[in-house]
């Protein structure tokens, strides 16, 4: 079986490309990337030399009709899993233009070309922020919860994800949907609100944190998420939405201070900012759906995969330093 996996040199599209290509061994992955900001093939180096023919990688634009086509062409793919994004809120308020480019009209492009070249079925990685905002205290976003993004980005997850089911109903191709709450582990961009507090702590930086530091997210190991990816593809009904998260709820202040006692760091270093447009309270979701349906559920315990996420990037400042961009806030 042949897997197209977009946005593969990501965050998450690497960990997922790692998660197949380590656990089933007669899998076939394409990873196509356009490589930019968020993308590099450091975060997928070795991957060829360890698994052969196993693996390979094409840059291109997934909002690029031409570009998939020949793609698309050259292989019988399985199955399509799009990762490909533009993914940090800060970005969409300044350059909202990039994310409708990629996350729609790539989307739509996608689907189009998978349509057409008989690919079986379309697992769109979405987002628990097409959701919009909770209160500060219960309640749960569930599948049925009405779509209320609040951002350019969360706006833009929103309309793929209309699009993708679109398409299951009027042409019937198989797609499903996940949308999962805030990831943290390996190879995440020094951009996102983990990385950045490490990476500024250890450069004894002061730490933006937004408003007073009490906005809620929920918090799940990157492959918790793909195993959870990986079993939407195999047992997934197609035209359904799969919540996943790990009922893991972390006000920000809070996770800023484990880091910072982690590396034995001053608290001291943090400085609050001006909070950005439209920042959502607080996500949380409900996964029961998935751990019923799809028979899955998360294996990394927070308390101590944090600590060994923090661990890692102590270990990497080679992979980071390249990445690190201006200082600012981060989500």
């Amino acid at each position: 079986m042949r897997l197209l996996v977009t946005g593969g040199c990501g965050f998450i599209g690497s960990n997922f490309l790692r998660y197949i290509l380590r656990h089933f061994s007669t899998e076939m992955v394409s990873n196509v990337d356009a490589l930019t900001y968020a993308g590099s093939l450091t975060n997928t180096e070795g991957l060829a030399g360890e698994y052969g023919d196993r693996y390979e990688f094409y840059k291109a634009d997934i909002a690029s009709a031409d570009q998939i086509d020949a793609l698309m062409s050259k292989h019988q793919f399985y199955a399509v899993i799009n990762f490909a994004a533009e993914s940090h809120v800060d970005r969409s308020i300044s350059s909202p233009l990039n994310f409708v480019h990629t996350n729609i009209v790539g989307t739509q492009v996608l689907l189009e070309a998978a349509r057409r070249h008989g690919v079986r079925r379309f697992v769109q990685v979405s987002t628990d922020e097409v959701y919009g905002s909770l209160g500060a205290e219960g309640g749960v976003f569930t599948e049925d919860s009405p779509l209320a993004p609040s951002s350019p980005y969360s706006a833009s997850k929103t309309g793929a994800d209309l699009l993708a089911l679109s398409y299951f109903h009027t042409f019937g191709q198989e797609v499903v949907i996940t949308r999962c709450t805030n990831n943290y582990g390996p190879w995440q961009h020094p951009e996102k609100l983990i990385p950045r507090m490490i990476i500024c702590a250890l450069r004894e930086r002061r730490l933006p944190v937004y408003a007073d530091g009490q906005n809620v997210r929920d918090w799940i190991h990157v492959e918790d998420h793909c195993a959870a990816i990986n079993a939407a593809l195999l047992n997934g009904k197609p035209g359904e939405v799969y919540n996943l998260g790990s009922r893991n709820e972390w006000k920000n202040l809070d996770l800023v201070h484990l880091i910072l006692d982690h590396l034995g760091k001053s608290r001291d270093l943090i400085e609050f900012v001006p909070d950005r447009p439209g920042h959502d309270l607080r996500y949380a979701i409900d996964p029961a759906k998935a751990e019923n349906d799809l028979k899955w559920k998360t294996l990394f315990p927070f308390e101590q995969a944090i600590r060994d996420t923090i661990d890692w990037y102590v270990a990497n400042r080679a992979w980071w330093e390249p990445l690190e961009s201006a200082d600012r806030p981060a989500t």
